[in-house]
């Protein structure tokens, strides 16, 4: 074990595991036989994950043991809250996933079964998702007399838009992998069993990016694209004068005028 995955595994509860892949972490959900249900416990554990990411680290996959991702939030937990602690609740789940999407390093998640309510939550923090074609997609908090709390109504409408959100809560519709993968819950769909292996390739792509421009893409082009436009333009002239100052940069475009670095093909 590397001195980065002691550090990764030092600050983890049972319900999580870390590994390094070279320059690529991986975090695992294990608590199959709950079908990785996200208890307090592993929701503090991932913002505790994120917080203390070792440096040689420069993308993350979130992947799960048995099934399923994650069939949401663990209701065996849920006890009765006054209405602040229930504000608290709430935001510790968005502390914890804003690690996530507004973190050092872009993630890529491995969708395989269920991705269900609070998992779904999570899957939607991270920049990259890969589906398995056992993969299937709700928000049953409507059913259940509650409402999301990690995010969902934020970053799920971004993804496939508020009209088809309520639709999945209201009625409680469930999108398989193809579905999904239409309207935007994933990017990529693979075949059962593959989902690992693609995103693994997809994180060493990522990791092998100039760091300024995977900062840039994950903190600056979401905040860019929900801006007014004069201000989206002006924060994009300046995030791409830091990135093309950058030293990164100029060696890696003198590659590409030297022909030393590969050209953009159709496959």
């Amino acid at each position: 074990m590397t001195a980065g995955e002691r550090m990764m595994e030092a600050v983890l509860p049972a319900s999580l595991r870390a590994e390094l892949r070279g320059d690529v972490a991986v975090l695992w959900l294990t608590r199959p036989e709950k079908r990785n249900a996200l208890n307090d416990e592993t929701i503090l554990g991932i913002e505790t994950f994120f917080a203390a990411l070792p440096p040689e680290a420069r993308a993350v996959v979130i992947a799960a043991d048995g099934e399923n991702f994650s069939a949401g939030l663990d209701l065996s937990e849920i006890t009765e809250r006054s209405t602040v602690e229930g504000v608290a609740h709430s935001m510790m789940w968005h502390r914890a996933f804003e690690k996530i999407e507004f973190g050092r390093v872009p993630v890529v998640s491995v969708l395989k079964g269920a991705v269900v309510g609070g998992g779904l939550e999570l899957a939607c923090a991270t920049h990259v998702r890969v589906a398995e074609r056992t993969a299937y997609y709700a928000l049953p908090e409507g059913q259940r007399g509650i409402f999301v709390g990690g995010g969902a109504s934020v970053r799920v409408p971004r993804l496939i838009g508020a009209a088809r959100m309520a639709d999945m809560m209201l009625t409680g519709r469930v999108h398989d992998a193809e579905s999904g993968y239409a309207l935007g819950l994933s990017q990529y769909l693979v075949e059962p069993g593959e989902g690992l292996p693609k995103a693994l390739e997809l994180a060493g792509r990522i990791a092998a990016n100039a760091p300024i421009t995977n900062f840039a893409v994950i903190h600056a082009l979401p905040r860019i694209a929900e801006a007014d436009p004069r201000q989206g333009f002006m924060m994009e002239s300046l995030m791409a004068a830091v990135a093309q100052g950058s030293d990164d940069a100029k060696q890696r475009l003198r590659a590409f005028l030297e022909k030393r670095a590969k050209k953009v093909t159709e496959f």
